[in-house]
């Protein structure tokens, strides 16, 4: 497996990595540390206590050995007799070499006559005191050394002869060291363990370590107090685990106790735990391997879900409801990866949805045009609620009879819209309105008659979203569907979100329609208040407006300019309200004061309408109706290319019509007349494409008054 570096970039890699060091090798090592010391003071107890029987067996067979000497010298004793020398010879010549090999020599000693050496010399022979000879005298065996701190040690056994006749004398011998410590056989100490054995001054008797043997005075001491025990010394620089037990001599030998100490190389009894000093290092390499592998598999296991949920988050974030994150883990990654993909496609789904919401919303508060409200519900309806059919019903509040006015979507933008109308009745009206959030229809053969168009399609359940406005009800949005379908709550409000979007948008275009009416209403009631002011321009403005339309019409002016036209043809004449009634309706000929006053009209009208932002681009045409195309017009008396168009239409329409109606000063011309008058002056007094386009218009008037 390739190890790579950058697996602990994450923070939580690195949490991870430092958990798994810390739960395997902090407590592998804490282990090790306690095995150690606990192994450690196992090994020491251990030898301790094998020590510790070791040192009772040592001393065990050390007196063993020295009662069967005692033995020995006593059955000796018993062959000899001083007052027969060819006897005592005979006797001498005869020992067992046993008895040679166990004691460096025997002398008998006597109070008369100089020692008697059997076999062997003891050399620097002891004086023995009056105490040591009368316990010998007594029948009881004497055992005593000669310490020498710079010599090997002497030990002496001794046994009367005959205890009966104390001047036979006393058997002397000196013990071979190497019997009686066993030192051939090598059966009176364990293996690896070091025999040291002191006399009752504890001076060291016989010892097999190297060197002169010096025990630590606190030991000395115990020893004095206690007949065994444990201790740890250093000899030569090596340190020793020893234990020491006491062999009681006093009752047999006379001698108070000898001690027998074993010793044991503590490096020897650690020897195991020097092993593992060696190799804890590389267990602890080795489990740091183990660990570094385990712990970048798991981080590797868990970190590549982690980065695939975090880029997919950020694809999420990005708006890619769309993205999706595959994880085969076999783990709860796995199941959290199928929850974050079906979050996503949830979350792709309202975001759509609201996406939708927002740009029906969009769509139908940007317009005041009832029928494009109802388009857009209809042909977007599908995309945030999917249903088999929509419909949407409007209904004139005003009109007694509560007909409606049924639309009913095709299921495509391009396959149009059916129009219906429909007529509610009163229970019908009243259950709708009681239920202004939502309600769930299910119809049977004869459904609501607001139903009626979807049901005759096969639509048997119903969604129901009443419109109210000012507490009546104004329309009726309705989802159809061939099965019986599921609603969220979300559902449901988002549905009756949109409902109320469409009342509000309703209720602006109804609103702007009354204001537009009212606006409407108002001009066309100021344009015949300013007729009437004559009885001789009674109705002139509005015919005035209605020539101009339809010559605007022709010139293919736009819905925009022909409101602002049909303005201007309604207030054209509005400066008339400062000319004088006399002069209005003079029968003869305007002097020239009066024809001055006259023509003041059109500037009197533009300053009248100056005020009104709203309608700057109709003062242009009010101010110029009366001027020419060769510029000999008034007020001022700008050539053609200045002349607004709504003027330059204006002074064709609003001379026809003064030329067609009586005047107090003239009868009316003929239609005829007139249209001759206008084709002359095309050119001078009016534009040629205007005086065209009002032909025109004249033409399509005669073909339908002739049809």
């Amino acid at each position: 497996m390739k190890l790579e570096g950058t697996f602990l970039r994450s923070k939580v890699a690195i949490r991870i990595f430092v958990l798994f060091v810390c739960c395997a090798l902090l407590p592998i090592a804490a282990l090790a540390v306690l095995s150690f010391s606990h192994v450690t003071k196992q090994l020491s107890e251990q030898t301790q206590k094998r020590l510790h029987q070791a040192s009772k067996d040592a001393g065990g067979a050390i007196a063993e050995r020295l009662y069967f000497l005692d033995s020995e010298m006593k059955m000796a004793a018993s062959k000899f007799n001083t007052e027969s020398k060819p006897t005592f010879r005979t006797s001498a010549e005869g020992m067992s070499e046993h008895l040679k090999n166990r004691f460096k020599g025997l002398t008998i000693i006597t109070d008369t006559s100089e020692p008697i050496h059997l076999f062997g010399k003891i050399q620097n022979l002891p004086e023995l005191t009056p105490e040591q000879k009368e316990h010998i005298r007594s029948g009881g065996s004497l055992l005593f050394s000669d310490y020498h701190p710079d010599l090997s040690s002497h030990i002496f056994m001794s046994t009367a002869i005959d205890p009966q006749n104390p001047r036979q004398g006393i058997l002397v011998g000196e013990i071979n060291t190497n019997y009686l410590w066993d030192i051939e056989e090598q059966t009176t100490v364990p293996s690896m363990t070091e025999l040291c054995v002191l006399d009752q001054s504890n001076n060291v008797l016989f010892s097999s370590l190297p060197g002169p043997v010096s025990l630590p005075k606190q030991v000395l001491e115990n020893m004095t107090h206690s007949a065994f025990g444990q201790f740890e010394w250093v000899n030569e620089k090596k340190e020793y685990l020893a234990g020491y037990r006491s062999i009681s001599l006093q009752r047999v030998f006379f001698t108070p106790k000898w001690t027998v100490v074993l010793s044991e190389s503590k490096s020897e009894v650690l020897a195991p735990m020097a092993n593992f000093k060696k190799i804890f290092p590389l267990i602890i390499l080795m489990s740091l391997w183990v660990v570094l592998l385990l712990s970048v598999i798991q981080i590797r296991r868990s970190m590549i879900p982690l980065e695939k949920l975090q880029e997919g988050t950020k694809r999420i974030a990005a708006r890619d409801f769309n993205s999706r994150v595959v994880i085969k883990s076999g783990d709860e990654f796995e199941e959290l990866g199928a929850s974050f993909n079906t979050m996503a496609s949830q979350l792709g789904k309202q975001f759509n949805t609201l996406t939708t919401l927002a740009e029906i919303d969009r769509g139908i508060l940007s317009t005041l045009d009832t029928e494009k409200i109802v388009d857009v519900v209809l042909n977007r309806m599908h995309d945030v609620f999917p249903c088999d059919s929509v419909s949407v019903t409007l209904i004139d509040s005003s009109d007694k009879m509560r007909t409606g006015r049924a639309y009913i979507g095709k299921g495509k933008p391009d396959n149009g819209k059916e129009v219906e109308t429909i007529k509610l009745t009163p229970e019908e009206i009243q259950e709708l309105t009681e239920n202004p959030e939502s309600s769930l229809v299910e119809v049977g053969e004869t459904p609501p008659n607001y139903l009626a168009p979807l049901a005759r399609e096969g639509i048997r359940s119903f969604l129901v979203l009443p419109i109210i406005l000012k507490k009546e009800l104004s329309g009726i949005m309705t989802l159809g569907y061939l099965k019986p379908p599921v609603h969220s709550q979300e559902d449901l409000s988002q549905a009756r979100q949109l409902a109320n979007q469409m009342a509000v948008a309703l209720s602006n275009a109804n609103l702007i329609k009354e204001l537009d009416q009212l606006s409407w209403g108002a001009l066309t009631a100021l344009a015949r208040a300013i007729d009437a002011k004559s009885p001789w321009t009674a109705g002139h403005s509005e015919r005035v407006t209605s020539y101009s339309l339809k010559i605007g019409q022709v010139l293919g002016l736009s819905k925009e300019e022909l409101d602002t036209l049909h303005r201007g043809g309604l207030l054209h004449d509005l400066g008339k309200i400062g000319v004088p009634a006399e002069i209005l309706d003079k029968p003869g000929k305007l002097d020239e004061e009066q024809t001055k006053i006259m023509r003041q009209h059109a500037e009197i009208g533009a300053k009248i309408l100056e005020p009104i932002v709203a309608y700057a681009r109709v003062i242009p045409m009010v101010l110029q109706h009366h001027e020419r195309a060769d510029g000999n017009g008034y007020p001022n008396g700008i050539p053609k290319k200045i002349i607004c168009l709504g003027a330059r239409i204006f002074g064709v329409a609003d001379s026809f019509d003064a030329m067609t109606a009586d005047r107090p000063y003239r009868k009316a011309m003929s239609r005829e007349r007139a249209i001759e008058i206008i084709k002359e002056e095309s050119g001078k007094q009016f534009d040629p494409d205007i005086v065209k386009a009002f032909l025109e218009v004249m033409a399509q008037e005669a073909r339908e008054g002739g049809a």
